[in-house]
């Protein structure tokens, strides 16, 4: 699996915290050096052959027609990409025009997940979004119209308010488009943002968590009664539509990462490339790669398995754990959570029940080892 970090934004979401620069002067070299990053790293994977590439950001829907062809033109000069492989683009509606979604078809994008967030004008305006609601629906209403089958809509919950209106017409919106994957996120006051400063300051008032957690019971039963599987906690899908690039993730897949602060991982170490656009592209031109190398402990491998895995509706593998770690989830405990209703198991598998991914962090935790 290849990952693409496109680090340029229009401009700052005030809820972001992601690596990323509003100015657009490196876009080009940023371009050159991916290519050559592709390169030096091109024997990373033990296998040549790609069933998915994501371009990840920032606003990777931001490069040009040009700028992409000459990304998938060095892609093929060192992988082979399936015939069946899935290639997703993260985009802002004010991106998708009609042109701009030909071009990406023809490139050979073949699924999008966009940026949608909300359908409502002012929760857009107040997180400083580039793109207003009725841009949203003409975007989603073009995707469809192009010709991309596959497409994930991104949303985002737990916007103050004082009550839940909103938020059912947001999902009432989304399943009108039918869209094969939708994506969720709870806004979250994330350190060194603007957000971050709105709240310090009482300019803005967070929603509650047990606001919060009403929405997202809410969004569980309207898209699962619409057919829609909830396979991750954040995510929900049609049958056959789980997002392959996030779940080779979730299941500990190997993936290279490539750009300023991607990450990488080949069964043994993690790499992370440094976050920083300058000092990312001297390196490179120099021919090295600019990462730390982490070598996971048993313990860490274990508790990042529970982690995620818990997260999804496959869940934890018993024996897989205890074969490859010697690892035994407590009898105890998982008694204990079953009895609140928040845990299913047997002697197979571990998994969370809707309640219990509510308190997933504090369940997962509970089960780690202590490192």
């Amino acid at each position: 699996m290849l990952y693409l970090h496109i680090p340029f934004c229009k401009k700052a979401c005030h809820y972001c915290d992601f690596h990323f620069s509003t100015s657009l002067q490196q876009q080009k070299p940023m371009v050159e050096a991916l290519c050559t990053e592709i390169a030096l790293q091109k024997d990373y994977l033990d296998t040549k052959i790609l069933h998915s590439i994501y371009f990840g950001g920032g606003t990777p829907s931001l490069l040009t027609g040009d700028e992409l062809q000459q990304i998938f033109d060095t892609i093929r000069q060192y992988f082979t990409i399936a015939d069946d492989a899935e290639i997703t683009l993260e985009a802002n509606p004010d991106d998708l025009q009609l042109a701009k979604l030909q071009t990406l078809k023809a490139i050979g994008i073949n699924r999008l997940s966009i940026g949608v967030q909300t359908f409502n004008d002012h929760y857009l305006q107040t997180m400083n979004r580039t793109h207003t609601a009725a841009e949203a629906i003409a975007c989603v209403e073009n995707t469809k119209l192009i010709g991309f089958n596959n497409f994930s809509i991104d949303l985002m919950y737990g916007f103050p308010a004082a009550n839940h209106l909103n938020w059912q017409a947001d999902i009432a919106q989304v399943l009108a488009f039918r869209p094969t994957h939708i994506s969720t996120y709870c806004l979250t006051i994330e350190p060194k943002t603007a957000l971050y400063h709105q709240v310090k300051t009482k300019q803005f008032v967070p929603a509650s968590d047990n606001f919060a957690a009403e929405q997202y019971e809410i969004l569980i039963e309207q898209l699962t009664t619409q057919d829609y599987q909830h396979y991750e906690i954040s995510n929900f899908a049609l049958p056959t539509f789980y997002a392959r690039h996030n779940s080779n993730y979730w299941k500990k897949g190997k993936y290279l990462g490539i750009g300023a602060s991607a990450h990488s991982y080949n069964g043994t170490t993690r790499q992370a490339n440094i976050a920083n656009n300058n000092l990312y592209i001297k390196a490179i031109r120099q021919g090295q790669i600019p990462a730390e190398i982490e070598v996971l402990t048993p313990a860490e491998h274990i508790n990042e398995y529970i982690l995620v895995n818990l997260r999804t509706t496959w869940g934890c593998n018993r024996e897989w754990l205890a074969t490859n770690y010697n690892y035994k989830f407590s009898e105890k405990l998982l008694a204990a959570y079953a009895q609140q209703g928040l845990m299913v198991y047997d002697s197979q598998t571990v998994y969370l029940t809707s309640k219990g991914r509510l308190l997933a962090d504090k369940i997962c935790s509970d089960f780690f080892v202590v490192l």
